[in-house]
């Protein structure tokens, strides 16, 4: 059985708390992360696929296998990449409605908003946003 959302966050928030607040550390260490992401096939990195309201480019896919939801992503910068990244491995192989009830406390808990400014937050948002609206309409399509 795949781990929890909760778990998975759980795991983030050990993760950055060895960093212990180090920006440079932290910043570098979500860059390697994004470098972790499996590609997105080119085919997928249409203006469809992009999550509006970040500052860089993001491409989002969402796709059903079974009852789970599988997000792939990518980005044209480093830490945004490493960004969705997160999200990815917390969200990706979960049930839809798990997805839509989330809570996603991890940001908080690593102290992100201390490590990526304004903006980044707000297209942060917009993707927690857009994953949250796939898992949404692929809810309704189990449930129809």
């Amino acid at each position: 059985m795949p781990e929890s959302i909760k778990d998975i966050q759980e795991n983030i928030v050990e993760e950055f708390a060895i960093l212990d607040g180090d920006q440079e550390m932290t910043n570098f260490y979500i860059m390697e992360l994004g470098q972790k992401l499996d590609d997105l096939d080119e085919s997928h990195k249409t203006e469809d696929n992009i999550v509006k309201g970040c500052q860089s480019k993001v491409w989002l896919t969402a796709n059903l296998d079974g009852d789970r939801v599988v997000f792939q992503a990518d980005s044209n910068t480093a830490i945004t990449k490493g960004l969705v990244s997160l999200l990815v491995r917390i969200l990706s192989g979960q049930k839809a409605d798990d997805i839509v009830n989330a809570d996603l406390f991890f940001p908080e808990r690593i102290g992100m908003d201390r490590f990526i400014g304004t903006q980044r937050s707000n297209g942060f948002a917009a993707m927690i946003k857009q994953m949250k609206m796939y898992a949404f309409a692929f809810k309704s399509k189990i449930e129809a």
